[in-house]
């Protein structure tokens, strides 16, 4: 597996090495040793797997009390994947990183607990999957709205995206700064 950096500190690239033959491929996902020794000591305590239709934008969530960190993959179809930090008082406190994952090249992203994180699809449809490593809490869900001028992410969008009532009536960064997590904390 090769990890690379990314603009954004802590979050990381994983390019896991495929094995092919006329039969298709196989490669591992996750191996705990294997992280460890690559400086990536996590402790995953959930998946989760969501499956989209094209169009469909998911995010920007984050969690406040008990951030998850997730290590975020495509299984099928394609995705453009946005992380933010969000960070009070970080070097890259508002700024995004995009990348395009796909069950093509089968780059996975690992963010860190405190960023915010979402996703487009693609293609007709896809099949998301992500590893968490705090539960998911109810009532510890936020969101920042995915077209907030101050971020400016530029998603690969051309018509409206799907979005739940809750992405659609998210807040700004700037309004969410009293529901921001700290950089030192």
């Amino acid at each position: 597996m090769e990890i690379l950096e990314s603009p954004l500190q802590g979050v990381f690239l994983l390019k896991p090495k495929i094995f092919r033959d006329e039969r298709g491929y196989f490669y591992e996902s996750y191996h705990q040793k294997k992280f460890s020794e690559l400086g990536l000591d996590i402790n995953f305590v959930q998946d989760n797997h969501s499956f989209s239709k094209q169009g469909t934008l998911r995010g920007l969530h984050y969690q406040l009390s008990s951030p998850q960190g997730k290590l975020v993959q495509v299984l099928q179809g394609e995705v453009f994947d946005v992380m933010v930090d969000i960070r009070k008082g970080s070097p890259t406190f508002g700024q995004w990183h995009g990348i395009y994952l796909s069950n093509e090249n089968h780059i996975q992203v690992y963010i860190p607990p405190n960023f915010a994180h979402g996703f487009y699809v693609l293609s007709e449809t896809a099949f998301f999957s992500y590893k968490c490593t705090e539960h998911y809490r109810p009532g510890d869900e936020y969101s920042i709205v995915w077209n907030d001028l101050d971020i400016n992410i530029k998603w690969p969008i051309d018509q409206t995206p799907l979005l739940s009532r809750k992405d659609a009536e998210a807040p700004t960064l700037e309004q969410s700064m009293d529901n921001l997590p700290d950089f030192n904390a």
